[in-house]
Formats: structure tokens, sequence, C-alpha cells
């Protein structure tokens, strides 16, 4: 797996095939197949993988909260409703979005503040578990990006299905 440190710089080097890649996956590739290939890899790689030496995730995207999520977050952290809207949150046409990046939740040691009720868009991430990938690649593509392990799937996705790079194929499939 790649260091998180390394993951910007090792994916701009394979950005351009990433997008070739889910050109050819959009075209070529089963649903139902994709959705269960992500499902294997999603689980495999993320077994062991511990998210708290990362965090790109945490330190790059805003998340949204829900009105039941924020009522429990306040309730952790020990404060009323309207002082967690007022120190944490912004309202946006999205919903109530964290104001800050890296999230303000995220602690030095890559810990989350929040753990016991972490959000569902926080828990979900990168969403590669989830069915209708076919038709989440961008997304997936743009992931790969923030997360070693949406990287390394990428990367194990091109070996299943023999794509070396714009368009070309090692003949597997």
């Amino acid at each position: 797996m790649i260091e998180p440190s390394k993951l910007e710089q090792e994916f701009k080097k394979v950005e351009k095939q990433n997008y070739a890649f889910r050109a050819y996956l959009k075209n070529h590739a089963d649903s139902d197949e994709l959705d269960k290939q992500f499902l294997e890899l999603h689980n495999e790689l993320f077994k062991n993988y511990d998210c708290s030496k990362c965090r790109n995730c945490c330190k790059v995207y805003s998340i949204i909260l829900q009105e039941n999520e924020i009522e429990q977050a306040a309730k952790l952290l020990k404060v009323t409703k309207k002082e967690f809207m007022d120190k944490y949150m912004k309202i946006t046409v999205d919903g109530y979005e964290v104001k800050e990046k890296p999230c303000c939740f995220l602690t030095e040691n890559g810990g989350c503040k929040i753990e016991k009720c972490k959000p569902e868009e926080c828990r979900e991430y990168p969403f590669t578990n989830s069915p209708d990938r076919l038709f989440s690649l961008l997304s997936i593509v743009s992931f790969a990006s923030v997360c070693p392990v949406v990287f390394e799937m990428l990367e194990r996705l091109k070996e299943i299905y023999g794509f070396k790079g714009k368009g070309q194929l090692l003949g597997k499939i």
C-alpha cells in the first residue's frame, strides 16, 4: 500500500491512465461484476488498514452532517446544539457543512473527536462498498488522489482487466 505522504505524487503519475481506465470501464465493464470486484477489494484492503495513520480525507474534504448527527456530536462534546453549530458548522446549499479544512474534529494524533458518533459520510467514505460503482467512477478516480486504499483498488482493477494505459490491454479479461 502506498504511503499517504507519497500519494499525491504517485497519483499524478497515473492520473491520465486512471481517467482512460474509467472510460474503458464505462464502455466495457458489467455493472454487477464491477460492484462485486469493488466490494471484494474494499473488504480485503480496508480489513487491515488503519485510516488514522492517513486521514487525508479529513484533511481535504468538508463533510455534511445530518440534523441527528449534529445533535449526537453536540451531546458527545457536551455542548448545546447552538454552541456546536456556531463553533463548527456553516449552512450551505447542501446542508450543514463543517466550517474548516482540515476537519475541525481531526486530532493531532489522527483521531476523531466525534469518533463515537462519526457522521455517515465519514463512515462510508470512499463508498467503494456501495452498489452502482460504474456510475460513480469519476468520483472514485478523484478519491484515488486522496485515499491510498482507493489508489490501490484502481491499480488492482487495472490488473484484473488487463489495462495497461490509454486503452491498451494486456490481453487478460
